[in-house]
């Protein structure tokens, strides 16, 4: 099988300014995603997805390809994902040829253990599915507005042990998707058909979305660089 790993990292970022290139744990944010998808056995080629000179050079340098800008169309505020992927998937494919496997990885995830992605391709092909996501399990208790109401029977508040393995929920980190070519051309979207739940751990599910994110996650990348 031949597999496309997909890394988007669009120039301007509202929350947190030049996050993708910022540097975090000694390298900036993009490249451990980029060194985790080369240092994959199952991803042929890995790509980055930007409309940033500044990002592209820091991607190829990191020894991503960019052998393209994003156009600006698909780097607005309101630009979905899925039309990024199918953007670089026709142009990664108009020269390398077909993929069977697209690997989305979100830079602001920049923390998976090693051997992690190729556990979710090894996941993927023993269970035949159609598509993947990383999750990890949540024990919140979730409230709704307009009419009040929980996702839970506070009047029997369930302890986390107690809770039955059909009962569990999970949240999905947006860490790593995988996709069959399939699935994300017809359907347009990296979710369908038969779709497999990746379980990570706790640390690896956290995202960066804000400097208070930024700051916590490097103290727990630093800590597991020195262990």
């Amino acid at each position: 099988m031949r597999s496309l790993a997909i890394i988007p990292a669009r120039g301007n970022s509202k929350g947190l300014p030049g996050k993708n290139i910022r540097e975090i744990a000694g390298k900036p944010l993009i490249a451990w995603s980029i060194e985790q998808a080369l240092e994959s056995s199952f991803v042929t080629d890995t790509l980055v997805s930007t409309d940033s000179p500044e990002i592209a050079d820091v991607a190829r340098a990191s020894g991503a390809l960019v052998p393209f800008l994003r156009p600006s169309h698909l780097a607005s505020d309101t630009a979905a994902t899925e039309p990024v992927m199918l953007h670089a998937l026709a142009e990664m494919e108009r020269n390398r040829g077909a993929y069977d496997l697209i690997l989305l990885l979100q830079p602001t995830s920049p923390y998976r253990t090693s051997g992690t992605i190729d556990r979710a391709f090894e996941k993927f092909v023993e269970t035949g599915a159609d598509s993947l996501l990383s999750v990890v399990e949540s024990h919140a208790f979730l409230w709704q507005r307009d009419p009040v109401r929980a996702s839970y029977d506070y009047c029997n508040r369930p302890r986390r042990q107690d809770i039955k393995p059909e009962d569990r929920r999970y949240r999905e980190t947006g860490s790593l998707y995988l996709t069959k070519r399939q699935v994300l051309v017809e359907q347009e979207n990296r979710l369908g058909g038969e779709i497999m739940l990746f379980e990570m751990n706790e640390k690896e599910g956290l995202e960066i979305d804000s400097l208070t994110d930024f700051v916590v996650l490097e103290s727990i990348m630093k800590e597991a660089l020195n262990q």
